[in-house]
């Protein structure tokens, strides 16, 4: 275990262009740099002290995922090896190794593409009180966590910074980008669901829902952002897997559980971590690595 958490980078040489929650993003001339901190959020909030080593399984995921689904999408990662970078990038190698891909520059669509298999977080909610998710009507009866009778694609706006996203129907989607943009968005987040899920059922792990982002990249459709990580996707143990209470995640689940028996208004700033709620976070996401790719992390 490293236990040096990388919460914020100042590259000297290189543009900052933007900072989320946990990515710092440089321009790089004709690519851009997308450096994943040790940053993690709750509620929408991010937490003064990070989880070591979450950058860098964020983006090892990514990268197992862009080379698992190149067949069904192009994707914007060039390289994950700093060695490979433009020497300003290598320049600062100590900080970005195992944390940094180097990418294409895309134009993003005005939308994420969820598909869900399984039925919780905001879905549950909305089947709760009108039986559909997204509009999509659902059978009744169906308890928290249940199976799907079969996946479907639930799209939302992208929300600045510190906002949420907002779930839209298939039609209000369409109006965003088009008929037929919208057709094959959804044809494709259903199919990489479906090859995440298979993989990730081989390996006894359910995958609940996910998130993917698109974008252009001279006229032809791109993967863009992190996929199939545990930030961007519900991943679940699959022997122990019960519907009709919510399952233990592959992810920040001790963050959240440690934050909800607090008297935190859930507005900033947050409380700090303490070490146990690090520890037991890191490991569910170390852990989820190793499922997925049957690899250690270095």
């Amino acid at each position: 275990m490293n236990d040096a958490t990388v919460l914020n980078t100042h590259l000297e040489g290189l543009t900052l262009r933007a900072q989320g929650k946990v990515r710092d993003v440089y321009d790089v001339g004709d690519e851009l740099l997308i450096v994943t901190t040790d940053r993690i959020s709750a509620f929408d909030v991010v937490l003064p002290n990070g989880v070591p080593d979450k950058g860098k399984v964020l983006t090892a995921v990514s990268a197992f995922w862009f080379e698992q689904l190149a067949d069904v999408i192009p994707n914007h990662l060039l390289t994950t090896d700093v060695d490979e970078m433009p020497h300003d990038v290598r320049a600062h190698a100590d900080v970005l190794r195992g944390r940094a891909m180097l990418v294409k520059k895309c134009a993003p669509l005005p939308v994420e593409c969820v598909a869900r298999g399984y039925l919780a977080g905001s879905g549950l909610a909305e089947y709760r009180a009108s039986g559909t998710v997204c509009g999509i009507a659902l059978p009744d009866g169906l308890a928290e966590s249940s199976r799907l009778p079969e996946p479907i694609f639930t799209p939302a706006t992208k929300a600045d910074v510190g906002d949420h996203d907002e779930n839209i129907d298939f039609a209000r989607m369409c109006t965003i980008v088009g008929d037929e943009m919208g057709a094959r968005l959804r044809e494709l987040t259903l199919t990489l669901y479906g090859r995440g899920a298979d993989h990730a059922r081989s390996r006894g792990v359910i995958l609940a829902d996910t998130k993917f982002e698109f974008g252009m990249h001279d006229g032809e459709l791109t993967l863009i952002d992190e996929a199939l990580t545990p930030d961007s996707s519900r991943y679940w143990e699959a022997a122990a897997w019960q519907p009709g209470r919510p399952q233990p995640s592959f992810d920040k689940q001790p963050v959240r559980d440690w934050l909800d028996g607090l008297d935190w208004d859930k507005t900033p700033p947050a409380p700090a971590m303490p070490p146990e709620a690090v520890f037991a976070t890191r490991e569910r996401y170390v852990e989820i690595y190793r499922r997925l790719t049957g690899k250690e992390l270095d």
